[in-house]
């Protein structure tokens, strides 16, 4: 059932990386986010695709709005590791 979820959307905000790159993004795109997500439980609830209500709707599933971010944040959180790795032994 196409409900016009990003592959960001689905992301658990609960992860540091995630979270983290949320707090950082412009207001437009968390509301946007909410939305898709309110209205993807809205049709699962009806059991209706987005297409039934917009089917000339172009879809953009892989558009990226945060994943930069949260590249960059794991790449730091890997370096910091790395660094940082003689004061464990």
């Amino acid at each position: 059932m196409n409900t016009g979820l990003r592959y960001e959307d689905l992301l658990n905000e609960e992860e540091h990386d995630v979270k983290e790159a949320l707090s950082l993004a412009e207001p437009d795109v968390l509301t946007a986010r909410t939305r898709r997500l309110k209205r993807a439980i809205d049709l699962s609830y009806k059991r209706k695709s987005l297409q039934d209500y917009a089917p000339n709707m172009d879809l953009e599933l892989f558009k990226s709005d945060i994943g930069a971010d949260i590249d960059k944040i794991r790449a730091r959180d890997q370096e910091y590791a790395q660094l940082n790795a003689h004061n464990k032994l």
